[in-house]
């Protein structure tokens, strides 16, 4: 299986888990992480990097 298909494959898998993210529980200890994470992704929101960005750049790397 190629890189692209891989990637492909996890968004997917990816995509199935998150359309079932309420199912998951998570700790206090990572509510507060993502809250963090959150809260500092709003306060410098150009230190952020679309999924977009990151999956081209990832799928141009593999074609090297």
């Amino acid at each position: 299986m190629s890189i692209e298909d891989r990637i492909a494959l996890v968004q997917e898998i990816w995509d199935s888990v998150a359309g079932e993210g309420e199912q998951v529980p998570i700790s206090d200890a990572q509510r507060t992480e993502l809250e963090r994470r959150l809260a500092d992704s709003i306060a410098r929101p150009g230190a952020v990097t679309p999924w977009e960005d990151v999956k081209a750049q990832a799928l141009a790397r593999a074609r090297q």
